[in-house]
């Protein structure tokens, strides 16, 4: 398949799937025109290089993780790991962050949602009774 047909198909891109392929996550053949052509497996793979960019993994990092999925070996399945568990240690603590990011909003939501409650009942205190009416 061409390059925009593998865009379409993984709602990648074109010009990310140039950038992976100069950063050495993705290959292609190429035709006698110099076009690029894909297989069936490069759909998976450029969905999985995708949920590693979700999980916060950068172009590098990932560089470094294809090996072990494209030929894993006991070499580079020790080093993976390392690198797999770095990572995860790095989402924990992001993960963290955000869980006391979200609880001090909460807390600001609560202060805003008792003033506008507090301001509402002055505001109907001070109307005169026959406006009420």
């Amino acid at each position: 398949m061409r390059i925009g047909e593998l865009a379409a198909r993984t709602a990648v891109s074109v010009r990310s799937l140039r950038y992976y392929e100069t950063q050495g996550l993705l290959t292609s053949s190429r035709s006698a025109g110099g076009q690029r052509h894909y297989t069936d497996a490069e759909v998976e793979r450029v969905r999985f290089i995708q949920r590693l960019y979700a999980a916060g993994l950068s172009s590098r990092t990932i560089a470094e993780l294809l090996p072990c999925v494209d030929a894993p070996s006991e070499g580079n399945s020790d080093a993976a790991l390392e690198r797999m568990a770095q990572e995860r240690d790095r989402l924990s603590e992001h993960i963290a962050e955000l869980m006391r990011t979200r609880t001090a909003l909460d807390g600001l939501m609560a202060t805003a949602r008792a003033q506008r409650a507090r301001c509402a009942s002055l505001d109907g205190a001070s109307t005169p009774r026959a406006l009420e009416s």
